[in-house]
């Protein structure tokens, strides 16, 4: 017989799955966080915050990309449908406990925690929709033990063989924060997520985006990067142009390996850097130098080249930036 259980705990990086991993810990269970990158986190790499976070609850961290099974299999096509924008919660929640029971024999793990507060979620932490999820996640043997609300639930395996002490679980419901914050502050913790500011499959602004690539292409992992940053536009015949807002974007979009998109670039003049339908046809090439010299500091009365691709285009700015506004998507 095991001396000390091991749970794998899915971690969003966020207080509630910090809070549950805590309570394991506590308990001397040993926990794994791992994050599951679906693609659709941070627009930044935030896997060092993820990291330092899991080891201040106690864990050791890892880190699974999921990204392409989770286009192919969730995304497109949830048996649950989508919350208010594009986001499959309930499949989202399922596909990941699935992929971390994968991983029980590698990592000699007991059981799975999760950071959900019944009710907390419309859409996905109602009781129905967590009954749903344990569905989906074929938890036939009742590992899932979510420990920020156990005590309104069934109890599970983990409580039933006294592996965890279900009176140390909390009893947690509804969406007020306030038992969340007063135990962070207990923990003396500051550097934890606020609520709500994970998912971009959330954020309307990113959907719509989204929902524009996609009816024009089939979208890859690769895609996914390009449609999290820069300006994107559509242009008159169909080409995709993506602009950066800033440098941290412009390095973001310079650095993106995708065949889908040329490269433009203005030589000389600080600028933005900007990605270009591959398809495109020499209007739209050519309105694309117009419209990246029309962000940058130039004279509307001068030309300039521009590299788009392995072409050098000579363009002049439009008269005005307003002018490209409406090709925007958002």
């Amino acid at each position: 017989m095991k001396n000390r259980r091991h749970a794998i705990a899915l971690f969003s990086g966020g207080l509630d799955s910090m809070l549950a991993i805590k309570l394991m810990t506590e308990q001397g269970i040993k926990v794994t966080a791992i994050n599951m990158n679906i693609g659709f986190g941070s627009r930044t790499d935030v896997s060092e915050t993820m990291k330092r976070r899991a080891e201040l609850a106690g864990a050791e961290f890892k880190i699974i990309d999921v990204r392409d099974d989770y286009i192919k299999k969730v995304l497109f096509n949830p048996k649950y449908g989508y919350g208010k924008h594009f986001n499959p919660c309930i499949d989202c929640h399922g596909f990941m406990f699935r992929v971390a029971r994968e991983y029980f024999e590698e990592l000699d793990a007991d059981f799975m925690v999760t950071g959900e507060v019944l009710g907390q979620r419309p859409m996905s932490q109602r009781a129905e929709a967590l009954d749903l999820v344990k569905e989906l996640a074929l938890d036939e043997d009742d590992l899932i033990l979510r420990p920020m609300c156990a005590k309104n639930m069934p109890i599970t395996k983990p409580e039933r063989e006294g592996w965890v002490d279900r009176e140390k679980l909390l009893k947690i419901s509804g969406r007020s924060r306030e038992v969340q914050l007063q135990l962070a502050s207990d923990f003396g913790w500051e550097d934890f997520q606020s609520p709500g500011g994970g998912c971009l499959l959330t954020d309307i602004n990113f959907t719509k985006k989204m929902r524009e690539f996609i009816e024009h292409n089939d979208l890859q992992v690769e895609d996914i990067d390009v449609l999290k940053n820069g300006r994107h536009l559509r242009l008159p015949d169909g080409s995709k142009l993506v602009i950066g807002r800033d440098q941290a974007e412009n390095e973001l979009l310079e650095n993106a390996i995708n065949d889908k998109y040329l490269r433009i670039k203005v030589d000389e003049i600080p600028g933005p850097f900007a990605l270009l339908s591959v398809e495109a046809n020499e209007n739209d090439i050519n309105l694309s130098a117009q419209i990246v010299l029309t962000f940058t500091k130039t004279d509307p009365q001068n030309e300039y080249d521009v590299h788009v691709g392995d072409k050098i285009i000579k363009a002049t700015p439009l008269p005005k930036r307003e002018d490209a506004h409406k090709y925007f998507v958002i």
